[in-house]
This record gives structure tokens, sequence and C-alpha cells, in this order.
């Protein structure tokens, strides 16, 4: 009798076993030709592209460092020149700042709604989870420059279009983080409110808000960074900024690149300096969370 069983168990352990294998193997099959269809698609991909390009790309890849050569030795010579261009330019890339700050706050706000009328469990209307959700995913899923070139087809160009357009994307892609930050938040303190008869704004103004406000602040402010690159390159199309003054001075060609250059010197310095600063504010936010 105990060698039967013995026999029998023995038998599960190798059918169990036998199974595992089969199931390891079947996995990398599916993931050896996961890969090489991404591999496949990838380089027909590249190569389509590479033929509908004007030149080709690899019979210009060794051009790739002739502009940064002719903008750094034109700046060079003209070097005397680029604080007087730096100050030029700068109006530009307060308009850039401010396009950023504007977008940031508003998008900051959409998203704060979006996000606690689509997290289960707070939402004012239940059953408009899932409409919340999905607007937050179509908000997001547009780029920004196809929104702005829409907007100024129908409102003409300046840095209004590049504000909304930043402001639209800004609000679905917080709408999102707010959310799953939402979701973690102890519910007890809403719970208690509503026993009280609190409405569902002081629920979440009270019982909410403190839980999440770091997160979200320390969110709200990496995507700043974000925005202001964006306001720079929404500039190429039109919508004003920083943007727009470098794609003239790259547009103009050889006599020019000094502009360029004192754009470049520009961005870059706000750029890191507003990428510290932020930095700075999100680990005195997170730290304090972690004490």
């Amino acid at each position: 009798m105990t060698d039967a069983t013995i026999d029998v168990a023995r038998q599960s352990v190798d059918t169990i076993q036998d199974s595992y294998i089969a199931q390891v193997q079947r996995r990398r099959l599916y993931g050896g030709l996961t890969l090489l269809i991404f591999v496949v698609l990838m380089v027909s991909g590249f190569h389509i592209a590479d033929e509908r390009n004007a030149g080709g790309f690899w019979e210009g890849l060794h051009q790739i460092g002739d502009y940064p050569a002719d903008v750094l030795s034109e700046a060079w010579q003209k070097r005397a020149e680029l604080p007087g261009l730096i100050a030029k330019y700068f109006p530009a890339l307060v308009e850039t700042i401010n396009i950023a700050a504007v977008s940031t706050l508003l998008g900051a706000i959409g998203g704060l709604f979006l996000s606690l009328l689509g997290t289960r469990g707070l939402a004012r209307w239940p059953r408009l989870t899932p409409v919340f959700r999905r607007t937050s995913d179509i908000m997001r899923a547009v780029p920004e420059i196809v929104i702005a070139l829409v907007l100024i087809f129908v409102v003409g160009g300046g840095p209004v279009p590049a504000m909304i357009a930043i402001a639209i994307h800004t609000a679905g892609a917080l709408g999102k983080m707010f959310s799953e930050v939402a979701e973690n938040a102890d519910l007890k303190p809403v719970e208690g409110l509503a026993s009280t008869g609190a409405t569902w704004s002081q629920r979440m103004l009270l019982g909410v808000l403190p839980q999440v406000a770091p997160n979200y602040v320390s969110y709200a402010l990496l995507r700043f960074e974000i925005n202001i690159r964006a306001s720079a390159i929404l500039g190429f199309v039109g919508a004003g900024g920083i943007g727009y003054e470098l794609r003239n001075a790259m547009g103009w060609g050889q006599g020019r690149y000094d502009d360029a250059a004192a754009i470049f010197i520009l961005l870059f310095g706000t750029i890191v300096f507003f990428d510290q600063l932020s930095s700075r504010f999100r680990n005195r936010l997170t730290g304090g969370l972690g004490q």
C-alpha cells in the first residue's frame, strides 16, 4: 500500500515537472517569436523610412556633425556678440516659460478633477468613472504638436494655441498619474467625513487631498520641466516663444548661427536650472513623506 502511494506521488511529481518544463519551453518559444517579429518590423520600418528619406540615412550619416560644427565655429568667431544676443532673446525665453507655467497650472487643475472623478471609491458619479478615464486617455494620447497645429489653423499663431495644446495634454497625463496616487489613499477619513454628512467636495478637500498633495505637487513640477521643452518645440510650428526664434535662426542659415548658439545656450541653461530646482523641491516633498 505504501509503495503504491509512493509510485502515485512520483508520477504526480513527474507530471507536474513535465508540465512546468513544457510551459517554460512554450514561453521561451513565444518570447523568441515575439522578439523575432519585433526585429523584423524594426528593420523593415527603418528600411522603408530610409528609402523615403530625401538623401538616405547612411549616405548622410557622415554629415551629422557638420551643422553643430558650423554653429560652434561661427559662435566662437562672434563670441563677443553672444551676451547681447542672449539679452535679445531673453524676452522670448520668458514667453516660453510663461506658456509652460500657465499650461502646467491649467493642466494640473484639469488633471485633479479627472483623477478624483475617475478613481474608484472616490468618484462623484461611479457610473461615469470609465468616461472620465477614457477622456484622460484621449487627452494624453494626442501629441501636443497635433493639437497646436489644429488650433493654429483655427485661431492663428502665437502663444495661446501652444498654451491650450500643452494644457490639454498635461491634464490627460497628470489625470492618469494623480488617479494612481489617489487609488492608494486611505479611505477611512473619507468614510468618517461621510458619516458626518460632508459633501463630496468636502470629503475630497479634507479627506483625500491632504494625503495626496505632496505627490500631486511633485508630479506637477516634473510635468513643468517637460512642458518647458514642449513649449520650445511648439515654437517651430509657429506657436511663439523661443522655439519660433530658433526656427528663424536655423532657417536663415549661415550668418545667423551665432543667434542659434545664443538661443541654444538660453534653452540649455533654463532647462538645467528648472530641472535642478524642481528636483530639489520633489526630493524635499518625497523626503517629507518618508519621515
